[in-house]
């Protein structure tokens, strides 16, 4: 991540993050309300320091059921204060007792009763709050480039999270590619981490070229909100209002097997990125793996971004941001952040 071009600039900070669990803190935007009735319990909880792995073996523990009866959206880091739903099959819609379950490290907010297991996806987003300590760099200059992300956007890299530890996340689905057998949830991961990489390397293509949030001839558009696509589309003044309104966005490949859609300028600048032996091996193993082409947006920009200079000196940061997405590529155009987890 590191080593992946910057669309607004050379940084205009150093610091540091998550020297404590409350700097880092998001809530997951629901995308439905409860039913009311059914057989899941819908929990909705906040937990620090506890990834969603754990928390949704320590839902299974206090209800007597099996992991495989978890339902959760998204999965949420460790080092953080997060809030998330669960969802938990009780078919005799006998609920535990809540207290129970109620920790330092995971409380129960709310919970009631929906028809459905809570499926993956299917939230509308996530809110961040978060808090840049040891913060060196010109206010000035750090509030001009803020004010330039939450007009402009930024490039929508999948984050450091994607590809694991020292980044290894890659090799080693290569190695898998190759014929190295893992376990089924280490081969999701791996496939993700695959993908992800090869469309960072089409998005760093199209940011050192300065048109990650441009028009090239065949592009293919992405409607905001949602994974809908249309083109490859000729460009028109409509378009041009459109792209410049944050209605439509460019995309990348997320590779799989299938044509790719894009065509012209967009579809050379996407083949020439992920050309070379770890692209090519990446690449062949996606399509192997069965995996389809889609499409992803190129450029991201964070909803209600806002700022404030504590007194305790940190910079906290405000901002939303679309399933998918990540806090850690919006942090990284402001300048060098250290993760101190």
């Amino acid at each position: 991540m590191m080593e992946l071009p910057r669309a607004h600039g050379e940084p205009v900070l150093a610091a540091r993050i998550r020297t404590q669990a409350e700097d880092f803190f998001v809530e997951e935007l629901p995308g439905f309300e409860p039913s009311g009735a059914g057989e899941h319990l819908l929990l909705t909880v906040e937990k620090r320091g506890m990834n969603t792995a754990f928390a949704a073996k320590t839902i299974a523990q206090w209800a007597g059921v099996d992991e495989s009866a978890i339902g959760y959206a998204g999965l949420k880091d460790r080092h953080a204060v997060t809030r998330q739903r669960f969802s938990v099959w009780l078919p005799k819609k006998i609920a535990p007792d809540i207290d129970a379950l109620q920790s330092d490290e995971l409380r129960v907010l709310a919970h009631a009763w929906h028809s459905r297991k809570l499926p993956r996806g299917a939230l509308a987003g996530n809110r961040f709050v978060l808090a840049l300590r040891e913060v060196s760099g010109e206010r000035e200059a750090v509030e001009a480039r803020l004010s330039a992300i939450a007009w402009r956007g930024v490039p929508n890299y999948f984050g450091e999270q994607r590809f694991g530890r020292g980044g290894n996340n890659v090799q080693q689905a290569v190695a898998m590619f190759a014929g190295r057998r893992v376990k089924r949830e280490e081969r999701t991961m791996l496939l993700s981490a695959a993908r992800s990489e090869l469309f960072n390397r089409v998005l760093a293509a199209r940011v050192e070229a300065g048109s990650w949030d441009a028009a090239l001839d065949g592009e293919v558009w992405m409607l905001d909100g949602s994974r809908s696509v249309f083109g490859p589309e000729a460009m028109t003044p409509e378009l041009q209002a459109r792209l410049e309104a944050f209605d439509i966005h460019p995309t990348g490949s997320l590779w799989g097997e299938g044509e790719l859609r894009s065509a012209g300028a967009a579809r050379e600048v996407e083949l020439a990125a992920m050309q070379g032996d770890t692209a090519g091996r990446l690449r062949v193993g996606l399509e192997r793996a069965g995996l389809k082409q889609e499409r992803r947006a190129l450029r991201l920009r964070p909803a209600e971004l806002a700022w404030t200079w504590r007194e305790d000196g940190a910079l906290e940061l405000r901002f939303a941001l679309p399933p998918g997405c990540y806090a850690t590529t919006v942090l990284r155009e402001l300048g060098d952040i250290v993760d101190m987890q």
